[in-house]
């Protein structure tokens, strides 16, 4: 396998994961935009975390066009449409496309234009942002990355995995893709459009007497969409990994809805609605989520 590693969309995910890779001995490749690829190029990524601070050089291209092994797609939804279009497809026609984005629709974009050799990614138990131009602030220890895959060959998925698992991530591998997908995304959708209608930390939303109902009621109505569409899964075991996060914790989504940026909520809250409409399942409490988040 091509130990070439690209990341398109080095933000806070994307630079932490670089940064990461490139400090384990990986060629790592950021794509971007030619203002943070300029930046990059002049200070390179600096991540701090409980361990301290990592400081990486990484190279770094406003578009891709040598072939890789992998390429991390980590830009946000409302992105990605453009963002791709700085990935040539024929460099990963013999690698892997793994994006970790949240929502199931993107795996739609993605395969229209590098076909079967995108696998369904997700990663979780991770919280970073940016503190400045080049500076990500990782809030929570390393993540958890699971991949899956019906359409590539088990030992290539096999091969991302170990090379993920070179820079010390916990990388797993997932039953399916369906099933990957919608295990983050039925919390995170409830979470996203909660913390973003409320202004709230999931802290203090778990503390609500009103508001943790709601939750409660979301996380039951997104596992029934999940159900509906082929995947079997808990609601209390979502509300379990929810009453682990820290107090302080937030979502990507309530932060650019904050700051007056195009957020991520039609990719993760307006898929599983889209999806429970074409499903016929009622979503009464996520309806009512999706309109006080401003979505619907």
């Amino acid at each position: 396998m091509n130990r070439t590693v690209a990341v398109l969309g080095p933000g806070a995910v994307g630079g932490s994961l670089a940064a990461r890779l490139s400090h384990a001995g990986i060629h790592t490749i950021c794509v971007t935009h030619a203002e943070a690829a300029g930046l990059i190029a002049l200070a390179g990524l600096v991540v701090e975390s409980r361990d301290g601070t990592l400081t990486a050089r990484v190279e770094v291209a406003e578009q891709l066009v040598r072939p890789v092994g992998l390429l991390l797609v980590t830009v946000k939804a409302p992105m990605l449409e453009e963002a791709i279009q700085r990935i040539d497809p024929a460099v990963v026609s013999e690698g892997v496309v793994v994006p970790l984005l949240n929502g199931l629709e993107h795996m739609e974009t993605l395969r229209a234009r590098f076909g079967d050799r995108v696998a369904a990614g997700t990663i979780s138990h991770f919280q970073a942002y940016r503190a400045g131009r080049v500076q990500i602030i990782e809030a929570t220890p390393s993540p958890v990355i699971t991949i899956a895959s019906e359409r590539l060959p088990r030992g290539d998925v096999e091969a991302v995995a170990e090379l993920l698992r070179q820079a010390n991530l916990d990388v797993r591998i997932g039953q399916n893709e369906r099933r990957v997908l919608w295990h983050k995304l039925a919390r995170i959708a409830p979470l996203a459009a909660a913390t973003a209608a409320s202004g709230r930390t999931v802290g203090e939303l778990r503390d609500d007497p009103v508001w943790r109902p709601r939750l409660e009621y979301g996380i039951a109505e997104t596992c029934a969409v999940a159900q509906a569409d082929g995947v079997g899964l808990r609601a209390s075991a979502q509300w379990a990994i929810i009453d682990e996060m820290a107090d302080e914790t937030t979502t990507s989504a309530a932060r650019d809805v904050a700051a007056g940026r195009h957020s991520e909520l039609d990719a993760i809250l307006g898929a599983v609605l889209r999806a429970a409409d074409r499903l016929d399942v009622p979503c009464p409490t996520l309806t009512e989520l999706a309109a006080a988040a401003g979505l619907r």
